[in-house]
């Protein structure tokens, strides 16, 4: 077997790729969170960038209601047909369809609402200090850089503005 070139070590093959390629992912608090990713961008080597195929079976969701603080989020549907969440509005999507999540934007989820799988792109940047905002839980998640999420009563937070810690002399 030949070794790869650099430049072949980029180009990520969607005949190469089969279920072993797959995460299955389920958020550990929402009992409909099931989703199957191959993450093409780490394979490719990119780093500041985050993109996966998704597969979403019928009548599941892609993961809990939430939202970033840092992050921008984006999903492009390739087959299929759903529905996505955003905020207090629930819209119907297809294949061709892309929606954008900004960061700071309203909590957002997919859901699979056909009897075929949605299958989309998903991505998004991976700048550092992002939270998870989960509306739906009241909790907030901190990445705690060791391969945790540190899941903390919304409620509990306290937010002090800088100009509290500055002394009037």
């Amino acid at each position: 077997m030949s070794e790869r070139s650099p430049a072949s070590k980029q180009l990520v093959r969607a005949a190469d790729l089969g279920a072993d390629d797959e995460l299955h992912v389920r958020h550990p608090r929402n009992p409909a969170s099931d989703i199957y990713m191959t993450r093409l961008s780490d394979r490719a080597g990119l780093s500041h960038l985050g993109i996966s195929r998704a597969r979403v079976p019928p009548g599941k969701e892609s993961f809990i209601l939430h939202a970033h603080t840092i992050q921008e989020e984006w999903v492009y549907v390739l087959e299929g047909r759903g529905e996505v969440e955003i905020g207090d509005e629930t819209l119907a999507i297809g294949a061709g369809d892309f929606v954008g999540f900004p960061p700071g934007g309203a909590p957002h989820l997919i859901r699979n609402t056909s009897d075929a799988e949605l299958v989309f792109l998903q991505g998004g940047d991976r700048r550092p200090g992002d939270r998870g905002v989960f509306p739906s839980i009241g909790k907030i998640g901190f990445e705690q850089g060791d391969g945790t999420m540190a899941l903390i009563d919304a409620a509990a937070v306290e937010a002090l503005p800088f100009t509290a810690w500055i002394a009037d002399d």
